[in-house]
């Protein structure tokens, strides 16, 4: 084989893979030409470098440069996407791990163009610059990712185990282990026997010196080794008490107005759009709502019963205006569900001791998923092909893109949904415990966060610069 057709062979090889990520990323079908249409673009852009050389620099001025051809502001957030696809996810380089978001709003900022290049101006200084101590110089060459050595596979089976028996959420139980290997990967112990909290200690100040994590960040760190510490190494985590919990900060919620909602959804269409209509109109988290089972849903009582956090269920809401479009996926799932029952599949998960109080209940029409995945999947606790739920995460994607494409210059995700829920609630004249019962909330004080929005615009008054004359 010559040199151009290995050298069309890896492309083609990576085209595959950037439609790959990109359907994962919720990317419609449809529209992959489009991104690879931007990848070619920039590849011609940064001649005569290679891909794999360009830096940060070259992706802001190759945003600038699409400015500067007229085009319009979705097409720009389209090539930064499909950009982020092809260096995270295809051809991976150190400077897109964190992408540059900032390059992006440079550009597009809400208002119309900017007048200025804003990149051409002098920077400010680091807010704060990295430490040149020895104490982080004793990380230099040191990191917490890569491979875990084979000889911590049985020991991490045994965090696994404990986490199961202290009865634990799946996903904190993903979290903690992803927290208890990277803490591995660095202490680099010999093996168990050789961990102490010394070690721990050492790996949080790695975290907040070289690494800079967020402080909820740090909170979890700490707590996925304490519990590593303290139910499966048996040892005291004795000097926890010398170690400060970082404070995490209080921020206001990202909200929608109503006028913004519904042009979100115009963007969407399809199933997608029914889950998120669904996000907002019941203010469910999207892990409820990709759960949702075919009973929940009561449409002689007018309400939708919500699986939530910590085994906690409740009634929310079943808005009047997708009844419709509710029958209709109902419609489509029970004919996956009669495909399914004559094919022999085997019935869907069901949660903790319920597959053995009802041996029958998991092929049963009622405890089908209401969104039901496309393909099969392995059920790792019985190695059974079952039929899944959808993913949360094409959903983020859709919700991401469709506010990218109404243009809206708020971070915009499925939670933002539950957020403007809960405050349009609120600004309607729901009683707050009211609300904090339709969200979950074991505390009214988690539910306070939305009284910003009950006087006027957030409770702002008007600006003193507003008053002044001429």
């Amino acid at each position: 084989m010559n040199v151009n057709a290995r050298s069309a062979a890896v492309w083609d090889d990576r085209w595959v893979r950037f439609r790959m990520a990109l359907k994962v990323r919720g990317v419609e079908p449809g529209h992959h030409d489009y991104y690879r249409g931007w990848v070619l673009k920039w590849l011609g852009f940064i001649k005569p470098k290679q891909f794999r050389h360009a830096v940060e620099a070259d992706l802001r001025e190759f945003l600038l440069q699409l400015e500067r051809e007229g085009k319009k502001d979705w097409q720009i957030r389209q090539a930064d996407e499909a950009l982020r696809v092809f260096y995270q996810d295809v051809q991976p380089v150190a400077w897109a791990k964190y992408w540059p978001d900032e390059a992006l709003e440079a550009v597009t900022r809400g208002g119309g163009r900017r007048k200025l290049v804003l990149a051409t101006n002098e920077a400010a200084p680091v807010p704060r610059p990295p430490t040149k101590g020895g104490q982080a110089k004793d990380f230099a060459g040191r990191e917490d990712t890569g491979e875990l050595p084979k000889r911590f596979t049985e020991f991490m089976e045994s965090v696994q185990e404990a986490l199961r028996t202290a009865r634990y959420s799946y996903r904190t139980e993903e979290s903690y282990l992803d927290w208890v290997k990277r803490f591995l990967i660095f202490a680099n112990p010999k093996n168990r026997k050789d961990l102490r909290w010394a070690h721990a200690s050492e790996y949080f100040d790695y975290l907040t010196l070289k690494r800079r994590v967020a402080n909820s960040t740090l909170n979890q760190a700490m707590s996925a080794l304490q519990f590593l510490f303290g139910k499966v190494l048996r040892q005291s985590p004795g000097g926890m008490e010398g170690v400060q919990r970082p404070k995490t900060g209080r921020h206001v919620p990202t909200v929608l107005s109503r006028e913004e909602v519904a042009a979100l959804f115009n963007e969407m269409e399809g199933t997608g759009q029914l889950m998120a209509k669904l996000m907002y109109g019941a203010g469910m988290r999207v892990l409820e709502c990709v759960r949702m089972r075919v009973k929940d849903v009561d449409f002689g009582n007018g309400y939708i019963v919500v699986r939530g956090k910590g085994e906690k269920d409740r009634r929310v809401h079943l808005p009047k205006k997708l009844v419709g479009d509710l029958k209709a996926q109902l419609e489509e799932a029970r004919t996956q569900w009669e495909k399914d029952r004559a094919m022999g599949v085997e019935g869907v998960f069901l949660p903790e001791a319920l597959s053995v109080k009802y041996p029958n209940a998991e092929k049963e029409w009622g405890w089908y998923w209401l969104f039901p995945a496309d393909g099969l999947s392995e059920d790792p606790w019985t190695q059974k092909i079952r039929r899944h739920h959808v993913g949360t995460n094409g959903v983020q994607q859709l919700v991401k893109r469709a506010a990218m494409r109404a243009e809206m210059t708020k971070p915009v995700t499925p939670h933002t949904l539950r957020h403007s829920y809960a405050t349009h609630l609120l600004q309607s004249g729901k009683d707050i415990r009211q609300v904090q019962e339709l969200l979950g909330h074991s505390d009214v004080s988690t539910t306070m966060i939305y009284t910003h929005v009950l006087s006027g615009k957030g409770g702002l008054e008007d600006s003193p610069f507003d008053t002044l004359e001429g």
